[in-house]
């Protein structure tokens, strides 16, 4: 007797997602952003399928949403293609807008190698999405070290339900995660997942001395060491970096980027460091201002930019946080 045609499909279905997922491992090596063996285990055990059961693509003037039980086949391997491709997925939207989503896996690598964890380490993320950050934390440092948190109930509970599939069950929050998670402090850790308009105060006294903050700020990667509950400070990755703005309470409508860069020569309304600079700088610099330093700077990249929090205020500057050139941030 052959075996039952809906025994073959559900394996040749584990098969082709195995496939895919062990392409993805591949590709991310090949890229060079697992070196670490330790992280390298862990995208190899936590399959991305898993948190992404659904994703929304862009199609004419809506969206279309390409799902795993789709029940026409074509469909479910349009899904399993795109699960697998490196690249940020809309996981969900509201009112048409994007308020959660994947982030590339390229991307999380990166971040999770500057995140520069050791065993033991308690850490704390900002933005649960859909689990999948949270799953491979747990895998390299155990469930009992991880803390993620969000806003939404509804995504919480879907990134648990997530996590719980494969047997992981780190501390799933539902709060502001602007106000960190006070109940599960201090941390040696604390990795973000949503663009911040400036940094929570409020995260540097859940933090150890020595602490390490990554944050994504303007379009690119703060990388912050907390000496105390009052002062933090460091500098950007070269790493660009694009999320979906922080929600809760110091949530900040995001610059207009068209009225800012009116008026400026095309080739650096495409640049993405100047972009950077400029968006780092709203509201401080005038754009022209911002690209007539920019060019005497001899054109900076986003690694010798800089941010310092302190008791009186938040600053972003170039190369020297006692140079010339020092910029506010805003104020909580």
């Amino acid at each position: 007797m052959g075996a039952h045609p809906a025994h073959t499909v559900r394996t040749e279905t584990r098969d082709l997602r195995e496939t895919a997922h062990a392409a993805q491992v591949r590709e991310l090596t090949a890229a060079g952003v697992l070196d670490d063996p330790r992280w390298r285990a862990a995208f190899a055990a936590v399959p991305r399928h898993v948190f992404v059961p659904y994703f929304w693509t862009d199609r004419g003037a809506g969206h279309e949403r390409l799902w795993a039980e789709d029940p026409d086949p074509a469909q479910r391997a349009r899904w399993l293609r795109g699960v697998y491709v490196d690249t940020p997925l809309a996981t969900r939207l509201r009112d048409g807008r994007l308020v959660s989503s994947s982030s590339q896996p390229s991307l999380m690598a990166k971040m999770l190698a500057a995140l520069d964890v050791r065993d033991g380490d308690d850490v704390l993320e900002i933005g649960a999405g859909t689990g999948y950050n949270a799953a491979l934390l747990s895998h390299r440092l155990g469930d009992e070290h991880v803390t993620t948190v969000d806003l939404d109930e509804e995504i919480t509970e879907s990134a648990r339900a997530h996590l719980a599939h494969l047997g992981y069950h780190p501390t799933v929050v539902t709060g502001d995660g602007a106000r960190g998670c006070p109940a599960r402090a201090p941390f040696d850790r604390i990795l973000v997942t949503c663009t911040l308009p400036l940094v929570p105060h409020a995260w540097l006294g859940q933090c150890r001395p020595g602490a390490r903050i990554l944050a994504p700020l303007s379009t690119g990667l703060i990388a912050l060491t907390v000496r105390d509950a009052d002062f933090a400070e460091g500098r950007f990755l070269h790493t660009p970096a694009y999320f979906v703005p922080l929600r809760g309470a110091t949530a900040v409508p995001p610059p207009d980027r068209m009225a800012m860069v009116r008026g400026l020569p095309y080739e650096l309304v495409e640049n993405e460091r100047f972009q950077f600079m400029l968006v780092l700088t709203a509201g401080v610099l005038h754009p022209r201002e911002a690209l007539d330093l920019w060019r005497s700077e001899g054109r900076p990249g986003r690694e010798r930019f800089g941010v310092s929090v302190g008791p009186e205020g938040q600053w972003s500057w170039l190369d020297d946080p006692q140079g010339p050139y020092v910029w506010p941030l805003g104020q909580e």
